[in-house]
């Protein structure tokens, strides 16, 4: 009999969530890597998860679907709202999709209950992302308690606990914990803006953050750019 303990890891197939489910593997889990299609306006993303997951060695990888994309309300979402390339400019970004993180971890709660797994990976992070109002410690601690009153694992005692490994990181440091533990960072796509072969805009938030967290930590950026300035 299988003893290993099982854990859910959201993975968008970006550089933070694929640090995660690095981590989760190292931790000693068997990983579930999970992946929503909630109406992002680029594919590329989860055609890097699906790359991430096996390298990384992930016993299944799933694909949800929502249709957050349908309320619109974001750059990430809605074509008719630019995607930012100047900065940021305080407040909380455009690139925020409202409620995503709370029906992501919606989603990862329900696989969590069908596998027996107790454990829900997410990497989100307060640090370069302070701006958005779902990558707080405080809504990861209220998920937490609020899943353990909706589950029945929960009520029954056997509680789910809500890992964010990445929360209080800086992105150098996201890096260099996933380049440590074997992360093929060439495999993730983070931009708001890749084109259809996952190639990055070079000059989005996400991008700029990503080029610079490399330079922190030393570390060649092996990002394929759609310009050569980017």
């Amino acid at each position: 009999m299988n003893t290993t303990p099982r854990a859910v890891v959201l993975l968008s197939g970006g550089l933070d969530s694929a640090t995660c489910l690095a981590i989760a593997r190292d931790m000693g889990f068997e990983t579930y890597a999970l992946s929503v299609a909630y109406g992002q306006r680029h594919a590329a993303e989860l055609t890097a998860s699906k790359r991430v997951a096996d390298a990384l060695g992930a016993r299944e990888h799933r694909l949800a679907r929502v249709e957050l994309g349908q309320f619109g309300g974001s750059a990430l979402t809605d074509a008719s709202i630019a995607v930012p390339e100047d900065g940021d400019t305080g407040g909380i970004p455009v690139t925020y999709v409202p409620a995503r993180n709370t029906v992501m971890l919606s989603i990862a709660m329900a696989w969590a209950e069908v596998l027996d797994a107790r454990d829900i990976f997410v990497g989100v992070n307060a640090v370069d992302y302070s701006g958005y109002p779902d990558c707080r410690p405080a809504f990861i601690e209220a998920f937490q308690a609020m899943a353990n009153l909706a589950t029945k694992a929960g009520v029954e005692g056997h509680g789910l606990r809500i890992h964010a490994p990445l929360i209080e990181l800086s992105k150098a440091d996201i890096i260099c914990r996933g380049s440590a533990l074997g992360v093929d960072y060439g495999l993730t796509v983070s931009c708001y803006q890749a084109d259809d072969s996952g190639r990055a805009c070079g000059r989005c938030d996400a991008c700029r953050l990503r080029r610079a967290g490399f330079d922190a930590a030393g570390l060649p950026d092996p990002t394929p750019y759609q310009h050569r300035n980017g």
